[in-house]
């Protein structure tokens, strides 16, 4: 999609009759919706999914912000969800069923493991786990009874990318459903349904925010695929945007491919600086010319946001709790995709006592915020300095 055609939808895309006027859409803060005439009451409730009846289903402010995600993704639909969570969840359930098994790459984003591993088995859905970074494996690991080939390119931690198209145009031939996190790239930089891929799934409380204040999730595809997966989980589930995060969110569109072009290009500026520094190993960004799979990023991806991972150089948990505890301009935090820079110690997931495998235990994943490059520099800086190695 070209700035032209994003920021015709960021910024009009479903806005030409607000009330009285508006620059700013109004917000729908209600409950239940009323109607003229039995006749009219009666077609709403027939059809839910196209209606405003009950804002549990849809409410004007979700379906404005609904439209644009959807155009923004090249989709026929969109549903906006309560968490990336209830996506993930939601498009997965709606084509599984006891019997059926799924397939998913294994560095997926740790919630998505806990509902193939823990929850799913409870109701007869079993899994594969795969690398992902070869199609044939990812196809290999498909039974008669695969429903879902679940992706995430790239991966959580590691950042390994997978081959989109092959993917998904084998998996067509068998009926199968690809789904695929987008959330690191977003549908600025990446567009997976032109790619072949069936139904894309987001962490809203990430980039279409953008200010850490808002908690959401997104489900995008066909129609048909979007409608079901709302008459069957969500009404069901009753995961429901409140219509002020939907109307924040709004707000944060409106600066998306902005705030985009900004995070890509400091995140670029410091993995260059990082993969340089003495105190560190390897840089895991997929949108540097050194690592080992760019030639793929650069088809996937028209740009990159400011999450990725760097491994330092030690095998000595002291030296990450330092380097941790001496940065004073990054948040530590978990989650990503505001206008600050956050710190994510791979090895603060164990316990004391735990065996950290080695190449986790110096693993520090990063996201680049909004800040002035040379600011981030100095803090990285300053913070590796502590390392001894």
């Amino acid at each position: 999609m070209d700035n032209d055609s994003l920021s015709r939808v960021l910024h009009h895309l479903g806005e030409d009759d607000n009330p009285f006027g508006a620059v700013s859409p109004p917000i729908y803060q209600t409950s239940i919706f009323c109607f003229k005439s039995f006749a009219e009451f009666r077609e709403a409730l027939v059809n839910e999914v196209d209606h405003s009846v009950y804002t549990r289903g849809n409410n004007p402010t979700v379906t404005l912000v609904e439209q644009k995600l959807a155009a923004l993704d090249g989709a026929e639909r969109a549903k906006l969800v309560s968490s990336g969570v209830a996506a993930i969840s939601h498009a997965i359930m709606a084509f599984v069923k006891s019997g059926d098994h799924v397939v998913c790459v294994r560095d997926c984003y740790s919630w998505c493991g806990v509902l193939l591993e823990k929850y799913l088995p409870r109701f007869g859905v079993t899994h594969t786990f795969v690398d992902g970074t070869d199609a044939e494996e990812v196809i290999g690991a498909v039974r008669p009874e695969t429903k879902v080939i679940y992706l995430e390119s790239p991966t959580t931690l590691t950042f390994t990318l997978q081959d989109l198209p092959a993917i998904a145009a084998e998996a067509k031939k068998r009926g199968i459903k690809t789904i695929i996190d987008n959330t690191w790239a977003t549908p600025v930089f990446c567009n997976p349904i032109q790619l072949g891929i069936d139904i894309v799934v987001y962490s809203g409380s990430k980039y279409f925010g953008g200010s850490s204040d808002i908690i959401a999730g997104v489900v995008a595809g066909g129609k048909a695929d979007i409608d079901l997966i709302q008459r069957q989980e969500f009404l069901q589930l009753g995961t429901v945007p409140d219509p002020f995060m939907a109307w924040l969110m709004l707000r944060g569109l409106r600066t998306l491919h902005i705030r985009m072009k900004t995070h890509y290009e400091n995140a670029l500026s410091i993995a260059s600086y990082l993969e340089k520094h003495p105190k560190v190993e390897s840089v895991l960004y997929p949108m540097l010319p050194s690592y080992p799979q760019y030639e793929r990023a650069k088809k996937l991806f028209r740009g990159g946001s400011g999450l990725f991972s760097f491994r330092l150089k030690t095998k000595q948990f002291s030296d990450v709790v330092r380097f941790t505890d001496t940065l004073t301009l990054f948040k530590r935090a978990v989650s990503w995709g505001g206008y600050e820079s956050l710190v994510f110690p791979n090895a603060i997931k164990y316990y004391e006592g735990d065996d950290i495998p080695p190449e986790r235990l110096s693993l520090i994943r990063v996201h680049i915020g909004l800040e002035q490059v040379d600011d981030i520099i100095e803090d990285l800086e300053h913070a590796l300095r502590s390392v001894h190695g």
